[in-house]
């Protein structure tokens, strides 16, 4: 989890590669209304982000007995308590935690992404960090992709 440019897919796709479990990129969960609204710039409402969530639950429900990665932002408690009830699987949220002025930097020199580098402030604004009660870890993300995914796999590892 994280805001948009933390590294959720890059390091997502290398622990789920690194658990030996199936990866699943939580974009490509959108319907096309919420991509179109996001390029232009407009933040999604929590309507918008409904049956994305559900598709995302359902696709972590089918993977819960062999487990799972998903790169999704779950900016909100609310977000990853849909996803935690609606899927019923027993989820641990790695949340990818970096300044806004790193993030920033790294969205600016990526290519191809409907995310528009206008919508940061509004992630940051929006983000809920992970709560005590929460299964779950924050991990810093000013290093390579690979030592994030380190400090990752420490923090599933007991």
């Amino acid at each position: 989890m994280g805001v948009a440019g933390s590294g959720k897919s890059t390091v997502g796709s290398l622990l789920a590669e690194r658990l030996g479990v199936r990866y699943a990129e939580a974009d490509d969960f959108h319907p096309p209304a919420n991509v179109a609204k996001m390029s232009a710039g407009t933040p999604l409402d929590d309507e918008d982000r409904r049956p994305w969530l559900d598709a995302i639950a359902v696709w972590l429900a089918g993977h819960a007995d062999r487990g799972g990665v998903v790169s999704c932002s779950a900016l909100r408690r609310r977000y990853r308590d849909r996803l935690r009830e609606q899927s019923g699987a027993r989820l641990f949220f790695v949340h990818l935690d970096g300044s806004e002025e790193l993030v920033s930097a790294r969205m600016a020199g990526r290519k191809g992404h409907f995310m528009p580098p206008a919508l940061l402030r509004s992630q940051f604004e929006t983000l809920e960090p992970l709560e005590e009660d929460e299964r779950g870890a924050a991990v810093p993300v000013g290093g390579r992709p690979e030592e994030v995914t380190d400090e990752a796999l420490a923090a599933l590892t007991p």
